[in-house]
């Protein structure tokens, strides 16, 4: 049944639209600038499983550990327990039980992709600080926490993708190659 007020609101809805419909394009409007090429670079760092693009540095657990208690501590937990933020270790076989722990060591495929993520996001409060050791030794720190790797087992560009992260199999490929 309409009311006064559902005539009211279709009224100025009919007019909104009319008057969007009838806005012409501005052609001349220029919004921001076209980014530069060594600024496109700069941002488009994304590293695949392969590990293709993987830049140089190194870092090890030991190194790791110390990065950790400085920069990643406070929101993700001693030993990478979690609190307030995710946890990062432990759940290994858990993904089938009534209680799953997704963790990196239990549902991340890929370390590459842990190295991507901690290089471009992390630590939140300040993304994209850490430098290329720094990002590979807290990588190599919470894949020691989670058991996949020695603590003075060095992640670089070789080492990193010859990882086998646990749940590597337990996705389906999708891509159509």
């Amino acid at each position: 049944m309409f009311t006064h007020k559902n005539i009211g609101a279709c009224l100025v809805l009919a007019a909104l639209a009319a008057c969007a419909a009838n806005t012409p394009s501005r052609p001349d409007a220029k919004f921001g600038r076209a980014a530069s090429v060594q600024e496109v670079a700069a941002w488009d760092i994304s590293i695949p499983p392969s590990g293709e693009g993987l830049p140089s540095g190194s870092g090890d657990a030991k190194r790791g550990e110390a990065v950790y208690l400085a920069k990643c501590e406070s929101c993700h937990g001693a030993k990478g327990v979690g609190k307030p933020a995710d946890p990062l270790a432990g759940g290994i076989g858990s993904l089938a039980s009534a209680n799953p722990l997704r963790t990196v060591g239990s549902y991340w495929p890929y370390a590459t992709t842990l190295f991507d993520y901690t290089r471009r996001a992390m630590p939140v409060t300040n993304p994209m600080s850490l430098t290329n050791d720094e990002a590979y030794a807290v990588t190599a720190y919470v894949l020691y926490l989670n058991g996949i790797v020695g603590e003075s087992d060095e992640m670089n560009a070789r080492s990193l993708p010859q990882v086998k992260m646990p749940n590597r199999d337990g996705f389906v490929d999708w891509s159509r190659k």
